[in-house]
């Protein structure tokens, strides 16, 4: 990732991007070093066959570790720091957004799909030592601290995308909230929706970055036939997009209503849901207003970020000169936004109204069997249902009813108090 992030070396911002990726995840890298010795000193192997053995669990969750934990919490927590840096949850989230200097198929494959997913697919494969000393009867310490982490960056991030002026800017701190959503999910407990959420994530995160480059090739065509000197990534200088890209318009607007989490109709609705009626279900309310308010903040960016783009009429002549991308730029798009629809329908849950029982709910099925204990499914409430819902469209239609007259940074409430500085 250090070279693809730096791959415009002659760049100086695009070297010291790479340069921060590299290093800022050594510091998480350290403690997870220090976690994985802990845990050979304590079970006498790496192997996953002994340490997920019931007998090795119950002694790590007996037998004492540091900071007043048990041995089994000290390790998971050691492990999780190295989470923290991989998967860029605060405070070691600084390295994401400059990592955008990279090319946006590095942006779309490593940092929504592939790399910053590690994070979380290690602590979900050591879910069974994260809660070796769960009894059922409120988190343990280590888990606390986890959803803490995961539901504090969710709404922190999403707080900083609301006022990105770059359009891949908008899409990378909107991947540091999405993990803190499935970190929050691992933090309670909820290990076949952290799952889940970080599948239907990659699909469309994935596609909305590849769009943003189509966008972007678009813009820069335009850029180079008018010869006017405007920032190609920047959403101001676009508008009026729909009519000249029309498969990228519908394919963004496909990913954007995913990762806002639009009812039933997307992906995004089905493993975020899934999240918060767990968090609800189990009596995780502080994680549960967290993440509904971070789900508020992403459906209102994600408006702002496709009226903005694509909506209106173009702001300067290099977006009413833009046209459409090559088929090879857009034929993956199309291939991206059928699964950022589609693969929700794995998980819909067998008791959700109407449409549960129809589709076998076979990601519950797979994922919940690769643990010793299969987790059941929380039972259905209409509460968080209606709670997703809500956020979504009511994010949507407010940054909608928002930005559909917003010309320039000058009338974007969110920058006034900036441009006045």
């Amino acid at each position: 990732s250090y070279l693809l992030i730096g791959f415009w070396y002659g760049k100086p911002s695009a070297r010291d991007a790479a340069v921060k990726a590299f290093m800022t995840p050594r510091i998480g890298d350290v403690f997870m070093l220090l976690g994985i010795a802990f845990l050979y000193s304590a079970t006498g192997s790496l192997s996953y066959d002994v340490i997920f053995a019931e007998e090795t669990l119950h002694a790590l969750a007996a037998n004492p570790g540091f900071f007043g934990l048990s041995a089994a919490g000290t390790i998971g927590l050691l492990i999780f720091i190295g989470v923290i840096g991989k998967s860029a949850q605060w405070p070691l989230h600084v390295w994401l957004p400059d990592a955008m200097e990279g090319p946006t198929p590095v942006s779309a494959m490593i940092h929504a799909a592939t790399m910053v997913s590690a994070g979380v697919y290690a602590a979900l494969r050591m879910f069974p030592l994260i809660t070796a000393d769960f009894t059922g009867h409120g988190l343990t310490p280590a888990m606390s601290i986890i959803a803490f982490i995961g539901a504090f960056t969710a709404i922190f991030a999403a707080t900083i995308a609301v006022a990105q002026n770059d359009i891949k800017k908008v899409l990378a701190y909107s991947t540091i909230s999405q993990l803190g959503f499935m970190i929050a999910a691992v933090g309670i407990g909820a290990y076949v929706a952290a799952a889940f959420h970080l599948v239907t994530h990659a699909f469309f995160k994935a596609l909305l970055f590849l769009g943003s480059g189509s966008v972007i090739h678009g813009v820069e065509h335009g850029v180079l036939h008018t010869g006017e000197h405007v920032d190609p990534q920047d959403m101001f200088n676009m508008g009026g997009l729909r009519r000249k890209m029309p498969i990228t318009f519908w394919t963004f607007l496909i990913g954007g209503l995913a990762l806002s989490g639009f009812p039933v109709l997307t992906a995004g609705f089905w493993s975020k849901d899934e999240i918060l009626a767990d968090a609800f279900g189990h009596g995780h309310w502080a994680v549960f207003v967290t993440l509904a308010v971070a789900a508020f903040l992403t459906a209102f960016y994600t408006a702002r970020q496709v009226t903005l783009t694509f909506l209106g009429e173009p702001r300067t002549k290099a977006a009413a000169h833009a046209h459409e991308t090559p088929w090879t730029m857009t034929v993956p798009l199309i291939i991206l936004a059928v699964f950022a629809v589609g693969y929700g329908w794995v998980g819909i849950p067998e008791h959700f109204p109407g449409l549960g029982g129809l589709v076998p709910n076979w990601f519950h099925e797979f994922v919940g069997g690769t643990l010793a204990e299969h987790p059941e499914a929380v039972e259905f409430s209409i509460w968080p249902l209606l709670t997703s819902v809500g956020v979504a469209l009511g994010g949507l239609f407010l940054g909608w009813l928002v930005y559909r007259r917003v010309g320039s940074p000058k009338q974007d409430f969110l920058q006034i108090p900036v441009l006045k500085n």
